[in-house]
């Protein structure tokens, strides 16, 4: 008998793994949805500062789908459990992004969709979920010259000589 979940189980183990090695408690829910009455979200993660409950995703390039009934059992799970719900999706040859379910299109039978374009451009990559890095759009990005004070901060960062945290202090 073929196991038609092992992408989705091998994607699941992969996000794990990800998350584990960049500082989480990380558990991944067995057999979710099926194993018990209850649904529960595919993975648990938390790093003292955050906690997430996350549905796992993936998709070879069509667009992902959820049932409205899926996203209202993380919801629910994630408010009764004190974690933020996040929905994973990674598409073949992309990395993984994430959303709060609120931001997803629902379509008009009342599920959720995310396409890989949507993902690419308005997901929540890895990086910023481990609070690695912070996304920027272009329109936030400043276009003013820094002065003088600024650059003298800026060349001590590259320089090694200031840590970025104490250089967004200063600045």
């Amino acid at each position: 008998m073929v196991n038609v979940n092992a992408k989705g189980d091998r994607r699941e183990r992969e996000l794990v793994n990800l998350l584990d090695e960049n500082g989480f408690a990380v558990m991944r829910a067995p057999a979710s949805g099926a194993a018990t009455d209850r649904e529960l979200p595919d993975v648990l993660a938390g790093d003292a500062e955050s906690f997430y409950a996350i549905e796992a995703k993936s998709s070879g390039g069509d667009p992902i789908y959820l049932t409205g009934e899926e996203v209202e059992a993380l919801v629910y799970f994630s408010r009764n459990f004190g974690a933020k719900p996040r929905i994973a999706v990674r598409f073949d040859r992309e990395d993984w992004y994430f959303f709060h379910p609120g931001d997803l299109h629902v379509t008009d039978g009342g599920n959720y969709r995310v396409k890989k374009e949507t993902a690419l451009a308005d997901g929540t990559d890895f990086a910023e979920l481990v609070g690695d890095s912070q996304k920027v759009t272009l329109d936030e990005v400043a276009v003013e010259t820094p002065d003088d004070e600024q650059l003298d901060v800026l060349r001590a960062v590259e320089s090694g000589a200031l840590s970025a945290e104490d250089a967004v202090e200063m600045l």
